[in-house]
């Protein structure tokens, strides 16, 4: 009896956060920061900044083939091989098909970084504000539910995290995508503002502007702090960065919440559930599995942030149940797992551009140029699609690539691969996809994993919606394209799975009612007060931005109040 108590004070925190990620660290700094002894539990394998970037300054021919995946990797694990980011440099920080297997009911690539850091060492960096176009999406156009807050409530936490974080911009006065707090921006180059220049004239409604990034283009006194340095424009940012250029957990949140003294992070850590205690009506803690002994411990404390990545908070809160809640903890509406939402991505345009010989340019920017939704944007307008897309392009001489498949050799054929070659103009859409009840997720009655938790079943497809979407982002964008004089223009579908966007949504979603959601407007379960959720699962709706600096901002308000209402004895 003795020797149990003692072992339940050793695995009690003032806080416990479940996933290391962007959200997750970002919890992990705001809770160790406010003085809360925090565990952190990860259930990959240990990831040190800088010490654990083994290919970050490898050259191409340093590797046994030259970046591309051997034919039996990819034998074995087609859906990663389909991300952007996964290649020979980059594979650790991915998890392969078979090492966590689930189950596609309707085909979705979920990718997966299962280590400390998660998906921060591999995320693509692009942080846009949403706005109240977004926020009040929903009720006006009249899909999901309202959204229980406006930008007015996220507005200051936007500006906390940039702060912090070192997001590279202009404050182009554009009232859809609201201006942030902003490092030097990168630069069009000649080619992109020829572009720029064309749509400016012709779309007065259409902004073109350089994309705001995670990347430090002029390090801060608070950037220096965290011991990071500049961004080298080397754009091998997926191997992880060991100057810590752009913003990851490692680099960033969680070295701050260590040297608080109140951080002790645990990987190797699967949490199967959360620990609902019937008579208090909260969250005890929650029950993890060693990763590789597969021994169970039980970890407490009065205040739990799941932040495990989308699909895998929606699983844990899944397999969460009790008397009370039988199907999942906080799940009173019956709405847990469902109105799964994600970003379509299925258009794109390449095209060419003459001119501009005598031009290039240095570095690989870290950045593309985009434009704002412009699209039902105030209205719905007499379009046969709701929502919007926000259009990402970049323009780049061709280079080596013109030289692959060519025929020759010697001094000429050498010389002409050295040329820096033609321009070339590529173009995609990242949409808003509605979100919908039938898309869902569910866990496995007759299927575990390695740890003995039920497999989750994905079932999430693509609807009317998002196929006019699409058509219109190819219609239009091969129109402005023409417009800035672009040659050899080849609009196509690329066909992907939802889920390749990387930004899945929803599930355990935010709203005013109980009845029709899980979270309330602080990011607490309507039920569980002492349980709060602030990664991807919590979104009512999925805008058309890149969604991580909203999670990081939701996470920092969250804490907030967390801590506000653990000192008024609520939690």
């Amino acid at each position: 009896m003795n020797l149990n108590l003692k072992a339940k004070k050793q695995n009690t925190f003032d806080a416990i956060v479940v996933g290391s990620g962007i959200s997750g660290g970002w919890a992990a700094r705001e809770l160790c920061d406010k003085g809360l002894k925090t565990l952190v539990l990860e259930r990959g394998r240990m990831v040190r900044h800088v010490e654990d970037y083994p290919t970050a300054m490898l050259n191409p021919w340093d590797f046994p083939h030259r970046l591309r995946d051997e034919l039996a990797q990819k034998k074995e694990n087609p859906i990663v091989n389909r991300c952007y980011a996964f290649d020979e440099a980059t594979k650790d920080f991915f998890v392969k098909d078979q090492e966590h297997p689930y189950i596609q009911e309707k085909p979705f690539d979920w990718i997966r970084g299962y280590q400390v850091g998660g998906k921060s060492l591999t995320w693509a960096r692009q942080t846009q504000r949403w706005s109240d176009y977004e926020f009040e999406g929903p009720a006006r156009d009249g899909f999901a539910v309202d959204w229980p807050i406006r930008y007015k409530d996220l507005a200051p936490w936007y500006s906390y995290v940039e702060k912090f974080v070192g997001i590279s911009g202009n404050k182009d006065g554009i009232d859809s995508l609201p201006d942030g707090e902003f490092l030097p921006p990168w630069e069009l180059n000649c080619a992109e503002k020829h572009i720029q220049g064309k749509l400016n004239t012709r779309y007065p409604d259409r902004h073109v502007i350089i994309g705001r990034c995670a990347h430090l283009t002029k390090p801060g006194e608070i950037h220096l702090q965290q011991g990071r340095g500049q961004c080298q424009a080397r754009h091998l940012c997926y191997r992880g960065c060991p100057y810590g250029g752009y913003f990851s957990s490692n680099s960033s949140t969680l070295p701050w919440a260590e040297k608080t003294g109140n951080l002790t992070l645990r990987p190797d850590s699967v949490v199967s559930s959360i620990m609902y205690d019937e008579a208090t009506g909260k969250a005890l803690g929650v029950k993890v599995i060693d990763a590789h002994s597969k021994e169970e411990t039980e970890y407490y404390a009065r205040i739990v942030f799941i932040n495990a990545a989308c699909l895998n908070t929606n699983l844990i809160l899944l397999n969460s149940t009790s008397n009370r809640f039988p199907n999942g903890l906080g799940n009173d509406s019956g709405l847990l797992g469902k109105y799964i939402a994600f970003h379509n991505y299925r258009g794109n345009i390449v095209a060419s551009l003459e001119g501009f010989q005598e031009s290039y340019y240095y570095g690989r920017r870290p950045t593309s140029v985009f434009m704002p939704s412009f699209r039902n944007l105030k209205n719905q307008e007499k379009l046969n699609f709701q929502r919007g897309y926000m259009v990402a392009f970049s323009a780049a001489r061709s280079g080596w690539e013109q030289g692959l498949g060519q025929k020759g050799f010697g001094a000429g054929f050498k010389d002409g691969l050295s040329s820096p070659g033609d321009w070339r103009v590529f173009m995609q859409m990242q949409g808003e996809t509605i979100p919908k009840a039938s898309n869902h997720v569910r866990l496995s009655e007759d299927q575990t994993d390695a740890w003995g938790v039920p497999l989750l079943i994905t079932s999430v497809e693509y609807d009317e919606n998002d196929f006019n979407m699409r058509d219109d982002f190819l219609s239009q964008g091969t129109e402005m394209l023409e417009a800035a004089g672009c040659k050899n223009i080849n609009a196509y579908d690329t066909g992907q799975a939802p889920g390749l966007d990387i930004h899945e949504m929803g599930g355990v979603r935010m709203g005013h009612d109980p009845k029709t959601s899980l979270l309330n407007e602080w990011n607490q379960l309507h039920s569980v007060k002492n349980v709060f959720v602030t990664d991807g699962a919590c979104m009512t709706s999925v805008g058309n931005q890149n969604p991580s600096i909203t999670f990081m901002a939701l996470t920092a308000r969250a804490v907030d109040r967390a801590i506000a209402e653990s000192k008024r004895g609520n939690l």
